[in-house]
């Protein structure tokens, strides 16, 4: 009977690690710091995923779900066009509320060996249709950093007029109707052509640091 439940104790803890190998799932912390000196990071989208995808390619139009990260902060559709994607998406994560200058938020998120890709976004206010990205990165064995730009999204008009900016520096309704440059670049910042100072909101990228600690 000793040897039977031996027996039976390795053939269960043998199917255990089996599974665990074939489940693969790393859990990471995700942890973002806001190093402007006065602009504040809408609320984060964070997503794991495969290589294949990427949240915008520099150079080409931005996707409308990123034109409404970058004009208004609203990560809703971008969250729901990539949780529709279950063969290139493994997770969608958030932070909740406004980062402000100096201020870290941490979020954890999950992956797997074949969605070992990180990607972030959220917008920058004020400004028009600037976002802070993490685009597309290997997720670390264990310990990573970046420092992140600040991208514009080229959809709509850097008018820098308070009208057309959310959040609480403004309370603009958000976009305007003039369309942008027409592709996401590097941010040039803000210009004082409008109602923002530059003397008060323009920065030098990069815009923020992004650590990733992997948890298990």
């Amino acid at each position: 009977m000793k040897k039977i439940l031996l027996v039976l104790l390795a053939t269960l803890l043998g199917s255990a690690a089996a599974y665990a190998d074939h489940s693969g799932e790393r859990r990471y912390a995700v942890t973002v710091t806001n190093i402007t000196a006065n602009q504040t990071f809408t609320p984060l989208l964070l997503v794991s995923h495969k290589r294949s995808i990427s949240l915008f390619r520099a150079g080409d139009a931005a996707s409308a779900e990123l034109a409404t990260i970058a004009e208004s902060g609203n990560i809703t559709p971008m969250a729901d066009l990539l949780n529709g994607l279950p063969d290139k998406v493994y997770a969608t994560a958030n932070s909740e509320g406004l980062l402000g200058p100096g201020a870290s938020v941490t979020v954890e998120i999950s992956a797997t060996k074949k969605f070992d890709r990180l990607s972030l976004a959220g917008m920058l206010i004020p400004t028009n249709d600037t976002f802070v990205a993490l685009n597309t990165v290997r997720l670390p064995r264990y310990y990573a950093s970046h420092m992140v730009p600040a991208y514009d999204a080229g959809s709509e008009h850097n008018d820098e007029l308070c009208a057309n900016i959310p959040g609480p520096v403004c309370g603009g309704a958000g976009p305007s109707d003039e369309d942008g440059e027409g592709f996401v670049h590097i941010s040039s910042g803000i210009h004082g052509i409008g109602d923002l100072e530059a003397s008060a909101y323009d920065w030098r990228n990069p815009v923020a640091r992004v650590a990733v600690k992997r948890i298990y």
